[in-house]
């Protein structure tokens, strides 16, 4: 397994990835999966923020990203994270070794310190992930996503660095 910087080419298969999680589970509050085009233009959005992928033998099986927490300025030290692995690649120690390259790169930014991260809560393993690395809860949203009928929970983690 290797961590990289994301490609122009790599988009296609970052869809694929995604998609699973806005069809079928809460963890993506999209409604929609968006195209490759469309995630393309997510990146450029928040550039110079790092986004990263995981490849093994060739192929991207996760990827990570930070964006500016919030548009206002005073927010500038801030930043929110996100991470998706391929469902099939779950449990190999990939989204560690991928979040851990992705708060490296962030410090090397030298003014981000907060970083957050907001997860569905409880379920999905999501939680307990960030947990392991070092994120604490300070906060739930009660029910403040619907999808597939049903209100979801949040957690809002953050973690200092």
């Amino acid at each position: 397994m290797k961590v990289r910087e994301v490609r122009e080419s790599d988009f296609d298969r970052i869809a694929e990835i995604y998609a699973p999680y806005v069809d079928s589970t809460p963890i993506s509050f999209e409604y929609e999966a968006p195209s490759s085009d469309e995630l393309k233009a997510r990146r450029e959005s928040f550039r110079p923020f790092p986004y990263l992928v995981l490849e093994e033998d060739g192929k991207v099986e996760g990827y990570a990203y930070a964006h500016p927490f919030a548009s206002r300025r005073a927010y500038m030290r801030s930043a929110e994270v996100t991470i998706y692995i391929d469902e099939e690649f779950h449990g190999r120690g990939g989204g560690r070794l991928l979040y851990t390259e992705l708060e490296e790169r962030i410090k090397l930014m030298g003014y981000v310190h907060n970083l957050y991260a907001l997860v569905v809560h409880p379920g999905f393993g999501s939680v307990e992930f960030h947990e392991a690395l070092g994120y604490k809860t300070i906060g739930i949203m009660n029910g403040c996503g619907e999808k597939f009928g049903k209100l979801w929970n949040v957690a809002y983690m953050e973690k200092l660095i």
